[in-house]
């Protein structure tokens, strides 16, 4: 097997390849009608509460709730296009934001040095994966479902079952602050959006995205082909992590607080995101801009189900369908 001198999301080879362009033009179909299940969502909720939903306060807010999920739905969904899964990003996040906490809150390093710590921290809990994974040839499930456990004890232990809070400021204002004056438009989204076209530019335009889609598609081949997977495996779960990371800080910088409990469930939510994005559970084939229509999508109905009083235990039943209509929809093209 020869590796294309492109990714089939970009390049010359797109252009001269009928089945790369037709792949293309399956893709593009897939997320503008992921992009239209959005609209049409917000659309039925805007009707439902036209005074409340649509108002620019409340979009804002949904935007904002979409941060958390969308950073760890973009490492996810590095890691899901290798034919892996990550279970442990909720309570690796929770372990990150914990260790922010103890860098800068216990410690008194610098903030910005903390941050980066606890990203770098981030990448260190993916590799540890990734190295379970390629190496010790342990199941993805298994040695992820591990790793949840691993953090979340950790996380538990590190903070003495105690919330550690930061002082506002610099910190906090990562997440609940503003650049723009006189606004309410929270860091958190931009934070996110940059983030977003960092995890678009390393899937569409570097090695590491080249190999993580051929890595997905055809391990053995790939293999063969001369690429070291075990390597590019342990990587793509680093890099993986290192979202986990941001999550973290975000997170903590919102609630202006690491909370050791926090993460569990969240991995459930990335995942969601992923998949109603269009990324495929069985690897090979994946964007950016799915995965962040799919949190929008997440965010959008918890927002809107919750202006509506639905009550809470309906609201998973809900979002449970959207999944299970994701993935349905994901095998129906695979049939196709």
């Amino acid at each position: 097997m020869t590796l294309p001198a492109t990714t089939p999301t970009t390049g010359v080879q797109v252009a001269k390849d009928p089945s790369a362009r037709s792949t293309l033009l399956r893709r593009s179909l897939q997320q503008m009608l992921a992009f239209a299940g959005l609209i049409a969502i917000f659309i039925v909720f805007s009707i439902a509460s036209p005074v409340v939903f649509p108002s620019y306060t409340n979009v804002i807010q949904i935007l904002f709730s979409a941060v958390v999920i969308g950073l760890l739905a973009l490492g996810s969904t590095l890691v899901i296009i290798t034919g892996g899964i990550d279970l442990s990003v909720g309570t690796g996040m929770a372990l990150c934001a914990v260790m922010a906490a103890t860098f800068i809150v216990t410690w008194h390093l610098p903030v910005l040095l903390g941050v980066v710590l606890a990203i770098l921290f981030g990448g260190l809990v993916g590799m540890v994966n990734g190295i379970s994974v390629a190496l010790l040839k342990l199941p993805p499930f298994i040695a992820t479902l591990a790793m949840m456990m691993v953090a979340s004890g950790l996380a538990l232990v590190v903070s003495n079952k105690h919330p550690i809070y930061f002082d506002a400021g610099a910190y906090t204002d990562i997440s609940t602050g503003t650049l723009i004056p006189g606004s309410n438009f929270p860091n958190a989204i931009l934070v996110y959006a940059v983030a977003a076209v960092v995890a678009a530019v390393l899937l569409g335009r570097t090695l590491l995205g080249r190999y993580d889609l051929a890595i997905g598609s055809n391990l053995e081949a790939t293999a063969l082909s001369g690429v070291n997977v075990h390597k590019w495996t342990i990587i793509i779960y680093a890099v993986a992590g290192l979202f986990t990371g941001l999550a973290g800080v975000a997170i903590s910088a919102r609630l202006g607080s690491a909370q050791p409990a926090t993460g569990q469930g969240y991995e459930l939510y990335a995942i969601a995101a992923v998949v109603i994005g269009g990324t495929s559970l069985s690897g090979g084939k994946g964007s950016i801009l799915g995965t962040v229509i799919g949190s929008l999508i997440i965010a959008v109905i918890n927002n809107g189900l919750q202006i509506v009083s639905v009550p809470q235990e309906w609201q998973n039943v809900i979002l449970g369908v959207v999944i299970l209509l994701a993935v349905f929809a994901d095998q129906f093209r695979k049939r196709t």
